[in-house]
């Protein structure tokens, strides 16, 4: 029987992996939280939804003899790695947690940090009053009690009440350019650029636009992982993480 390796996945660097590690000894399972609609599914074999908390995973890692989990999901799935690290310990699983780098600040840039959505909303109001929130749409109720500010908000999918009075809605995916980015501040006149520091190259543009015109940008610091659990950066150290288990992956 192959060894199993089950990947936590929606991310590029999930996908990225699984590709890798196609048509290698290993069986790789995929799984997606089920969140978006359309979702991008990476090569292989594939899980779409929930696993029931902690508990209901580790039921699956024994059910489905899983010889070690990489955690590759969204920098802020905090929830998903809390129950990926208890399930892991539980089962006697190996855990790695693959993140991409977080965004570092350079000259001229304006960010204010925030250690959470809720936070980030605290400090809008002085900053100004067109804002750009690109925090998901799971993310936009946290805004909605602002009134005086109109919101442009970037999704993949349509936000479910509650959201801002004054709202206006662009259904987009990454990855971005810096030229779209640019025009998009100027055309919704936006002042203010609401983010989360999730890293890497697809959406990074918005920040080089902002900073090109000066506007404050509120980034909305990362979670903590949880304690105990190795990371890597990039999917080739992942890869060296996975080869070094031996014989259990």
């Amino acid at each position: 029987m192959a060894p199993h390796l089950l990947v936590l996945g929606g991310t590029t660097e999930a996908r990225t992996l699984a590709a890798a590690l196609a048509g290698s000894p290993l069986r790789v399972t995929s799984s997606l939280a089920g969140r978006v609609a359309d979702p991008r599914l990476p090569v292989g074999e594939v899980r779409i939804g929930g696993f029931g908390g902690p508990d209901g995973l580790a039921a699956w890692l024994r059910a489905e003899r899983v010889d070690a989990v990489v955690d590759a999901t969204h920098p802020f799935a905090a929830v998903m790695s809390r129950n990926a690290a208890e399930a892991a310990a539980a089962t006697g699983v190996p855990l790695l947690a693959l993140r991409r780098p977080g965004w570092t600040p350079v000259e001229g840039d304006r960010w204010h940090p925030a250690a959470s959505l809720a936070a980030a909303a605290e400090l809008l109001p002085p900053l100004g009053r067109r804002i750009l929130l690109t925090t998901g749409r799971q993310g936009i109720g946290a805004f909605a009690h602002l009134d005086g500010l109109h919101f442009t908000a970037r999704s993949v999918d349509p936000p479910e009440p509650p959201v801002p009075a004054s709202l206006h809605v662009l259904l987009d995916r990454g990855p971005f350019t810096l030229e779209g980015e640019r025009a998009l501040l100027r055309e919704h006149r936006i002042d203010v650029v609401v983010t989360k520091d999730s890293g890497g190259a697809a959406t990074a543009p918005k920040l080089t636009a902002a900073r090109e015109l000066a506007l404050p940008v509120v980034v909305v610091e990362r979670p903590p992982l949880p304690a105990g659990v190795p990371v890597v950066e990039t999917v080739g150290a992942a890869q060296e993480w996975i080869t070094g288990l031996g014989p259990r992956a």
